[in-house]
């Protein structure tokens, strides 16, 4: 069974967005890092870059593929995980948690193109 905490809304490209105000965290859902298999690498966004809906964040190396992260918002990249330069497996072991890859301060959040907990199982047929 795939986790998907109720508290985050997500993309379908398999981000999850934790929303606090005009700021959200970033990461990559259990099932995208389980369909990646062992992440070797991330290249993470640099602080204080402008990013926009949809357009790429970074990249994301595994044992399988290279696939690229999406903003799911637009705004500007305020911190970068930096723990996740060292040991990527974070992405793996805690992906909710001590994996999340960046936070952005929002220009523009339209939450109702995120998906709730609900959609993104029916998405993932979790």
């Amino acid at each position: 069974m795939v986790n998907v905490p109720s508290n985050l809304k997500y993309t379908k490209d398999h981000e999850w967005v934790s929303v606090n105000g005009s700021v959200v965290r970033v990461g990559i859902t259990e099932y995208a890092q389980d369909a990646l298999g062992d992440i070797v690498y991330i290249q993470l966004p640099d602080v204080g870059s402008t990013v926009e809906v949809h357009q790429g964040l970074g990249e994301i190396e595994s044992t399988k593929s290279v696939n690229d992260v999406y903003a799911p918002v637009s705004g500007t990249v305020t911190v970068v995980n930096e723990a996740l330069s060292a040991t990527p497996e974070l992405l793996n072991s805690d992906p909710y948690g001590e994996g999340w890859i960046c936070e952005i301060e929002v220009t523009t959040l339209n939450e109702a193109a995120l998906m709730a907990a609900e959609e993104y199982s029916a998405l993932i047929g979790a």
